[in-house]
């Protein structure tokens, strides 16, 4: 394995800006800190805690969202785009959290949900006392039904989290209906973004939050807005990551060539503020040369590279990816960017404790085979630093530095996610990687809050990953990271070039900023070219200072 991968622009120059090299942290703001008491994380939680990002060495922070919303499906179901849950705090607490992260150099991300709103949503609201074909309808995309009755639904779409993607509404007369369109939860309507309202209303949306001080938008299914026009069916598994392999049809509710325009449209409006503003995609898009479509010159900025946190734990497999992430980004003048863990996945401390090749579970529980958390832990400390040793941007979710692995053993009564019902008890869902993180080992709900209150239930085991039982201690996974971001920030590590050095299949390596990163995959320890200088590790070296198996050092020569 060699080749050498630089990030330029299509002009040949160095990509710039601040986002190209950032590390971004990722808040689910219901488990980040809670400053009630009331068992739920909220806004003012974070602020309480920003100090807590500046000391770890991130760049800038990214929101789940906080808007108002029936928690249909942990607030992506919202019910209001320009304002805050009470369940979070109130639109002051957004603009002090936004002034006081900005105060500490940090830039302020904010999730946006433009594919559905919830069915809370005046509009929604609005669309089920109106008659079919009214201008209230045509913002979602409601259709008749198939058969004599239209008892049948429009197509054979089915919604990611389980069962038809399509409700039949009872008409303000009382007769069964039309259907509306969720490819998420029945309260989660879609929007039609054919609909020229649609688009007017999500430009002053953007503004409204930009006019606030945010940095930024995540963007919530970014591929999913722009259905195919016939709503032709779809014989194939719905899943959100449905790439357009070569021995299938594209699927024609997923990476609509029309989503672009859209996307463009929103660059003018963010480039016409200062600050260098920027639009990330959540878009499940495979392969890497169809995501890099969202991030040509003129439309987003990053686009999350979903394909690296799926790539088996394997040295080709590695390679692999990075060597096509890298080179699919650097044909569109763009960043790559890196990311092991979100909320949407179980984490990866526990992902990586299960056997190489074991498909990406949705969730585990009790009765499911369980990750070997030791082996799992070893094995995300070295996927970390092979991953902030990379050029490009990378993001970190919340806990992630404190080693948390999934919560496995989760009563499956506690759990919320709507995954867990509407796949028929099939699918456990996302709780797990939810769980409200732990700051301190011996205080009311380690920390999370005043109280002993937790929306999801913390595991006992919480104790031993908590912050203060971590900071300042050599070899914790906190202080693990902390070195890992002082390091890549001196290296100009987000801002290099890779180069591979021939390593074999068990093994890779690579040079970067002027330093030489090698992982070991194999079950043999591996030399050190003499005389090395190791400036950090994911483990201890053998006493001759070879590296184990399973470990990352990063090292001079």
């Amino acid at each position: 394995m060699s080749s050498n991968v630089t990030q330029h622009s299509p002009s040949g120059d160095p990509i710039t800006g601040w986002w190209t090299e950032a590390v971004i942290y990722q808040i689910y703001p219901r488990s980040f800190a809670d400053s009630d008491g009331d068992g739920i994380g909220d806004l003012p939680g974070i602020t309480g805690r920003l100090d807590h990002l500046v000391e770890l060495g991130v760049d800038a922070v990214w929101l789940s969202p906080f808007y108002p919303s029936p928690q249909a499906d942990a607030g992506y179901d919202v019910a209001d785009y320009r304002d805050v849950d009470p369940l979070f705090g109130r639109l002051p607490d957004a603009d002090k959290l936004i002034a006081e992260a900005h105060s500490r150099g940090l830039r302020v991300i904010v999730d946006l949900v433009p594919n559905h709103t919830s069915s809370a949503h005046p509009w929604f609201t609005a669309a089920l006392a109106a008659a079919p074909g009214s201008p209230e309808r045509a913002r979602y995309v409601f259709r008749d039904g198939r058969g004599p009755d239209g008892e049948q639904p429009p197509n054979d779409w089915q919604s990611v989290f389980g069962g038809p993607a399509w409700t039949r509404v009872v008409e303000p007369d009382g007769r069964p209906g039309q259907w509306y369109l969720h490819l998420f939860d029945t309260g989660q309507p879609d929007l039609n973004w054919d609909n020229p309202e649609v688009r007017t209303e999500f430009l002053d949306i953007l503004r409204f939050w930009l006019d606030r001080g945010v940095d930024g938008f995540r963007v919530d299914v970014a591929h999913g807005l722009v259905k195919q026009a016939d709503l032709a069916d779809w014989q194939e598994p719905q899943e959100i990551l449905s790439g357009r392999e070569e021995d299938r049809p594209p699927p024609p509710m997923w990476d609509q060539d029309g989503v672009h325009e859209i996307y463009r449209e929103w660059r003018r409006v963010l480039d016409s503020y200062p600050g260098e503003r920027v639009l990330v995609a959540e878009a499940w898009v495979e392969p890497a040369e169809r995501l890099a479509r969202y991030v040509r010159p003129d439309e987003m900025h990053q686009a999350f590279n979903f394909e690296y946190l799926l790539a088996s734990w394997t040295a080709p497999a590695q390679y692999a990816v990075i060597t096509r992430s890298l080179e699919a980004t650097d044909a569109v003048g763009a960043p790559t960017t890196w990311v092991l863990s979100n909320h949407d996945v179980v984490r990866h401390a526990s992902r990586l404790g299960l056997p190489v090749g074991t498909p990406r579970p949705n969730g585990i529980g009790v009765g499911d085979p369980q990750p070997d958390a030791a082996l799992g832990l070893r094995r995300a400390r070295a996927a970390t630093l092979l991953m902030l040793a990379l050029p490009g941007s990378a993001y970190l979710y919340q806990g992630e530095e404190l080693g948390l692995p999934e919560h496995t053993t989760m009563p499956d009564e506690a759990r919320q996610d709507p995954t867990w019902e509407r796949s028929g008890h099939t699918q456990r869902g996302r709780d797990g990687c939810r769980v409200p993180i732990p700051w301190e080992a011996d205080a009311p709900s380690y920390g999370f809050g005043p109280t002993d209150a937790s929306w999801l239930p913390q595991p006992a085991v919480w104790a031993e990953y908590a912050l203060d039982r971590q900071r300042d201690v050599p070899g914790s996974t906190y202080e693990m990271y902390r070195t890992a971001l002082r390091l890549r920030r001196e290296h100009g590590l987000g801002r290099g070039t890779l180069r591979w050095r021939e390593s074999g299949d068990e093994v890779l390596i690579f040079d970067n900023g002027g330093l030489t990163v090698l992982t070991n995959f194999g079950a043999a320890p591996v030399p050190l070219p003499a005389g090395a200088e190791v400036l950090h590790a994911s483990a201890p070296l053998t006493d001759d200072g070879g590296v184990p198996t399973d470990v990352t050092v990063w090292f001079r020569a």
